[in-house]
């Protein structure tokens, strides 16, 4: 529950077909609830939108004080690393299948959007993960991710070999086709298809997840997320680091991925009554014994 919000910016999937029509469309009704509305550059660009200011993150972060994501869940996470240094909060509205992080269907929106932006809304924080890729000794990439971290096999080779610290103290050698580090909302992505359980996102932890181990002992584990987390790549053929689905591909034998929680959160807004248990319910299609 907060004040009412002044100036939104809208950002879009704008790969999706019809989708300058809609992004127009809320515009307009934002204009109508007494916001300024802007558009993010890269939407305004390619849909071709110009009745609103284009601006970039940087423009975003600083100026504005609520984003408006249409979109799936992937639009989200993409703005969502980009916003979390400047704490804006977000509100996700979805054009097709309802997301886990984007949750207002389309034709819901008016109704969904009127009370939030008066300042009537639920609002939850999620952590986020800080990766980087060290070799020799030194730093060559780093990465924020709201979903995971993942070192995995090339298409072609057989299986990584990879040594796992938490903390400073030794985990495991595991020979698997790779392995993902998730935070509670990743955890109902690429982890769960993977075999690992969901952590409810108030859970100050990660899980970290084989895929295809080959051995049937190495299992998920649930990880405090106050410390570190180092994945050396041992042996294994066109190693890659994905943060996010986002390609760090050709590690070397020898680099290491390095894991720890992100100093930003996200900060993401709900309509009034919005429930998590109730989203799980609907995108998992847990529906038995509900009347």
């Amino acid at each position: 529950m907060g004040a009412g919000f002044r100036h939104a910016v809208i950002v879009g999937k704008y790969q999706a077909r019809g989708i300058r029509q809609v992004l127009e469309e809320i515009a307009h009704f934002l204009v109508g609830q007494g916001l300024e509305v802007s558009f993010e550059r890269d939407t305004a660009l390619n849909t071709g939108v110009t009745d609103f200011e284009a601006i970039d993150p940087q423009d975003m972060g600083q100026r504005c004080d609520i984003a408006v994501v249409v979109g799936g869940d992937g639009t989200m996470l993409g703005i969502a690393r980009e916003l979390a240094r400047w704490k804006m909060p977000l509100v996700g509205i979805n054009q097709g299948r309802l997301g886990f992080i984007t949750d207002i269907a389309i034709n819901q929106y008016k109704d969904a959007l009127a009370p939030m932006m008066a300042g009537d809304y639920e609002e939850e924080s999620r952590s986020m993960l800080q990766g980087e890729v060290w070799r020799d000794g030194d730093k060559i990439f780093e990465g924020l991710s709201l979903n995971d971290v993942v070192v995995s096999r090339g298409a072609t080779a057989s299986m990584v070999e990879l040594r796992v610290d938490v903390d400073g103290d030794f985990v495991a050698n595991m020979r698997a086709d790779g392995l993902i580090v998730a935070t509670p909302t990743g955890s109902t992505a690429y982890a769960l298809s993977a075999g690992g359980p969901i952590l409810h996102p108030a859970i100050g932890g990660w899980v970290m997840v084989p895929i295809a181990s080959h051995t049937l002992s190495n299992r998920p584990i649930v990880l405090p997320d106050s410390g570190e987390v180092r994945i050396g790549i041992v042996a294994g053929k066109d190693v890659s680091a994905n943060f996010d689905m986002h390609n760090l591909a050709s590690l070397m034998i020898g680099d290491q991925v390095r894991v720890r929680r992100s100093a930003f959160k996200v900060r993401f807004l709900h309509p009034r009554g919005w429930s998590y248990y109730a989203t799980l319910r609907r995108k998992l299609r847990w529906y038995e014994g509900v009347v």
